[in-house]
Formats: structure tokens, sequence, C-alpha cells
């Protein structure tokens, strides 16, 4: 079980570090310029909008790029600590992405990539704290010195 966590934060890290870096880099200049026109219409209905921030899309595209980077970076090779941080971080992401696609109205095929990464994220987030054990120390009966306990006994 261990192993097969192991595995799965290793590929959903990686995944993540790459769609990260291809944010941040121009890939191609066909793949770069449709990159740059989604985060148009994603800035468009951006989740704080309604209380009066919009981004710029080069702006937001470079953060959700440097966080994707970041966080997936983390939940392959940071400590378990940075790695619970991780995944709550990409799961906000990856929410947020589900609530740009639907308020975009796109077709139920473009939710799928985003959706299948917020269950993976949820699963291992879920059986990591399965594994994760409480430490439970016995409790030791404070004791009085004989001198105080026979003084209270009389």
């Amino acid at each position: 079980m261990a192993l097969g966590l192991a595995a799965l934060r290793v590929l959903l890290g990686g995944f993540f570090a790459l769609t990260g870096a291809a944010k941040l880099s121009e890939i191609s200049a066909p793949a770069s310029e449709q990159m740059k026109a989604l985060f148009v219409q994603f800035a468009e209905v951006f989740p704080l909008k309604m209380f009066g921030y919009q981004p710029d899309p080069m702006r937001y595209q470079g953060a959700v790029g440097f966080l994707q980077l970041l966080a997936g970076l983390l939940l392959v090779l940071g400590p378990s600590m940075l790695q619970e941080v991780s995944n709550l971080l990409l799961t906000l992401l990856m929410m947020g992405a589900i609530f740009t696609l639907a308020s975009l109205k796109e077709s139920p095929n473009t939710y799928i990539p985003a959706v299948l990464c917020l269950g993976l994220l949820l699963l291992l987030d879920i059986c990591q704290l399965g594994q994760t054990e409480e430490v439970v120390r016995p409790t030791r009966e404070k004791t009085l010195p004989s001198a105080l306990r026979e003084s209270r006994e009389s």
C-alpha cells in the first residue's frame, strides 16, 4: 500500500510540475498562443471577480504555473508536512479549474482531466490520513513521595 501511494504521489507531482513548467515557458508558438487565449477566458470568469478583482491573464497564467510547479515538486520531494500542504494547494487549484470550466459552460469532456486529478489528489489525501498513526503514550500516574503520601492518609 505504501509503495502504491508513493508511486501515485510521484506521478501526480511529476504531472503537476510538468504542466506548471509548460505554463511558465514558451514551448512552441501555437501552444503558447492557445494557452494565452485560454487564460484570457479564464480571467473573465475568475472566482474573485464578483468581489471586484480580475487578474491580468498573463500574470494569472504565471501564478498558476508557478503554484503547480512548486506544489508538484513538493509533492514528490518534500517532507511529509509539505506534501500535505502541496496536496491541499493542488486540490484547491483543481477545484478552481472545475469552477472555471463550469463557468465557461465547456463540454463535459474538458472536465475529465481536472476531475480525475482532483479525485486522485483526494484519494492520496485520504490514504495518507489512514496511514498516519497517532502516537499514544502510556499515562503515568503521578505518585507522591512516600512522606507526603503517609501524611495525606493520616
